[in-house]
């Protein structure tokens, strides 16, 4: 029997979340594959809101990030809610770490035949042409990847 696909997309919550997962859920469609959607909260972020909590007996970290954590999933299965999957085999994943490493990881760990991520994220500071993450993941990824420009609005 034949290896099911596996179709990754990197999933950043931005305004361009949707395109990828609508285009990510219909290649999972056709494909008859399984779709799983990972996001990353920033170490960069949490490090941030680290060392402003400093002193503040009231406020537990490890709280905070299992807040964040449980957000995220629930904006993901919203996300996918929004899509017509057409698949019943849809997972959702949230990691906390550096973007473009935890990326990598699950990779590793899930085996995926496909990434599908955006080229444009969260900021709209550094990186303008290509975000940071994908540029960094470009030149690192172990399998195909498959890239939804800024825009990107209707499904082909």
């Amino acid at each position: 029997m034949a290896e099911k696909m596996k179709i990754m997309a990197a999933v950043d919550l931005s305004d361009y979340s949707t395109a990828i997962v609508r285009y990510s859920a219909r290649l999972a469609r056709k494909l008859d594959g399984e779709l799983l959607l990972v996001n990353v909260i920033n170490q960069r972020d949490l490090d941030m809101v680290q060392r402003a909590m400093v002193g503040y007996q009231a406020f537990s970290f490890p709280n905070y990030l299992k807040e964040q954590v449980r957000d995220r999933e629930t904006r993901l299965q919203g996300l996918l809610e929004a899509v017509p999957t057409g698949t019943q085999n849809c997972r959702c994943l949230v990691q906390a770490g550096i973007p473009y490493r935890e990326l990598l990881s699950v990779i590793e760990s899930e085996k995926p035949n496909l990434l599908v991520i955006g080229t444009k994220g969260r900021s709209n500071l550094a990186d303008v042409v290509v975000g940071s993450t994908s540029r960094r993941i470009y030149h690192r990824s172990p399998i195909p990847l498959l890239t939804i420009p800024a825009g990107f609005i209707e499904s082909p």
